[in-house]
This record gives structure tokens, C-alpha cells and sequence, in this order.
């Protein structure tokens, strides 16, 4: 190991916090997890020069003492095999047509209602039209926020805002440090959000047993597979959500997200206002989320 924090936690300037824990390992292009979150090592690397506090030993573990060293080499064999058949490049191509058809998505639900008027059965096509727009940006926003498609992560953050912001109407950094927190706990109860259910659903296997214990019982948890459908789909993306990432835009100041955001909702608001009115809008802005 060539870097560790010394101090239980890091102020950065944005006031994101680095927790203690965070080790660099020497071997850069060797280490697992360390490429899928830098992808300029060297920029990094500059930052974390004043945290070196020394190297291993010559025969000293390169991997935690709890770790199967066979598995971690399996893993490094097969990310390798991968790189190898450039299964991390990313396709320009693809990429373009992917942003294409979701902005052809957009612009033929103007266009169905523009021709064909308000109808109900126009209504529900172009709520199908633009919940497969929202989905599919969801999904690209997600590539670029991994800073996967181009090599310099600014064009991959100027994307990702652009998508996520003006397509979405979310936050890049709101995402960013849910979803970060996801890939480093990923399903661990308490430390990954989106297995975070505000005491409304009970998951995995810890959490089940932790409740029973303390006996804790916020809702009726043996019926929460009855109440799914009823609570999740219509209030954590149109209530939860929306709330959860203005609060966050602002009391954070991520003023160029909020900028973003507010693009997306000047544009939605003119193009289907004209046609269903101002209620009329905000009720199909929620039904397609």
C-alpha cells in the first residue's frame, strides 16, 4: 500500500468527505476497483502525493489479509482477458445513436400531440413515448456518469450533465454521490442509498433480523410485497426523488446542476403547456415518472 489517509476524514473543496479507509494501491493498473473510478490516474496521483506515509515491505500482501489472494488474482485474470478484447471501449457510434434516438423520442411525442391533438389514446402513446425517453436516459446518463465513453472525464462530466440535467431534470452531482456510495457497499444495509428504504420496505437478510430484534414495525412488513406497487413506483421517482435532488441543488449550491435542471423543466413546460395547460402538464410530467 502507497497512500493512506491519516486522518479519519478529508475536507475537499466541494465538501464532499474522503473517509479513512481509502487505500491507493502501488500497482495501479493492477488493482481492481481503482481504474473503474480513476481513469486519470496521473491527475490523481498529484493529490495524493502529500498522503504517502510509506510502502510495503518486499513480501508483504499487496491485498487485505481477509481476501482470498486466488480470487483476487481469478478477478485480475479475467479484467485483463477483458481489456484484452477492448470489452472497455467504448463505440462513439453507438453512443451517438443511443443520444439520437432518445432526442427522436422527444420530438415525435411533440409531434404526435402537435398533429393529433390531446386524446386519450394520444395521451397515453406519447406517455409511453416519453417514459422509454426517460428510461433510456436514465441509462445513458448512467454510462457517462461513470465517466465510461470518452477518455477525458470533463467531455464524460459536460455529457452527463447535459444528459442528466436537461433530459432528466436531475442533479450529475446528486447522483454521483448516491451512486458512489452504491459500487463501494453495494446491497449492504446502511451504507448503500438505494437500498435505503425510509422503514417503508425490509431487504436482504440483515435487515429483516435487525428489525425483529429491536422490534421495530413501521408498516405491516409480511404484506409489503402487497403494498409494492401501491407506495414504490408512484412515490420514489415523481415525490421522493424530485424532492431529495432540489434539496440537494440547493443546500449544496450545485448551481450549474440547478441550471441544467431548470432547463429541462423550461423546456417541457413550453412545449406541452400550449397543449394541456399548466395542471394539465404537471399531471403528465408525474404519470410518466
Amino acid at each position: 500500500i502507497k497512500h493512506t489517509l491519516k486522518k479519519p476524514s478529508l475536507e475537499l473543496p466541494s465538501g464532499s468527505r474522503l473517509s479513512k479507509g481509502i487505500y491507493i494501491p502501488e500497482g495501479i493498473c493492477t488493482n481492481s476497483y481503482w481504474p473503474a473510478f480513476h481513469i486519470n490516474p496521473t491527475l490523481v496521483q498529484k493529490f495524493l502525493k502529500p498522503l504517502l506515509i510509506g510502502e510495503l515491505a518486499p513480501g508483504e500482501p499487496s491485498q487485505d489479509r481477509d481476501k482470498n489472494p486466488q480470487l483476487v488474482e481469478d478477478f485480475r485474470t479475467l479484467r485483463k482477458t477483458a481489456e484484452d478484447m477492448n470489452l472497455f471501449r467504448a463505440s462513439p457510434l453507438f453512443f451517438s445513436l443511443y443520444l439520437a434516438h432518445i432526442i427522436a423520442l422527444e420530438a415525435l411525442a411533440w409531434l404526435m400531440v402537435s398533429y393529433f391533438g390531446t386524446g386519450w389514446i394520444t395521451t397515453l402513446l406519447l406517455a409511453f413515448i416519453l417514459a422509454t425517453s426517460q428510461a433510456q436516459a436514465g441509462w445513458l446518463q448512467h454510462d457517462f456518469g461513470h465517466l465510461s465513453v470518452f477518455k477525458k472525464s470533463s467531455w464524460n462530466h459536460l455529457v452527463h450533465k447535459f444528459v442528466i440535467g436537461h433530459l432528466k431534470g436531475a442533479s450529475a452531482n446528486w447522483w454521483n454521490h448516491r451512486h458512489f456510495q452504491h459500487h463501494a457497499k453495494p446491497n449492504i444495509f446502511k451504507k448503500d442509498p438505494d437500498v435505503n428504504m425510509l422503514h417503508v420496505f425490509v431487504l436482504g437478510d440483515t435487515q429483516p433480523v435487525e428489525y425483529g430484534k429491536k422490534k421495530l414495525k413501521y408498516l405491516p412488513y409480511n404484506h409489503q410485497h402487497e403494498y409494492f406497487f401501491f407506495i414504490f413506483p408512484p412515490l420514489l421517482i415523481p415525490v421522493y426523488f424530485q424532492i431529495q435532488i432540489i434539496s440537494t441543488m440547493i443546500k449544496r449550491r450545485f448551481w450549474a446542476d440547478l441550471a441544467w435542471a431548470f432547463s429541462y423543466y423550461m423546456r417541457y413546460f413550453i412545449t406541452y403547456i400550449p397543449f394541456y395547460g399548466v395542471l394539465g402538464s404537471l399531471s403528465l410530467l408525474t404519470f410518466v415518472r
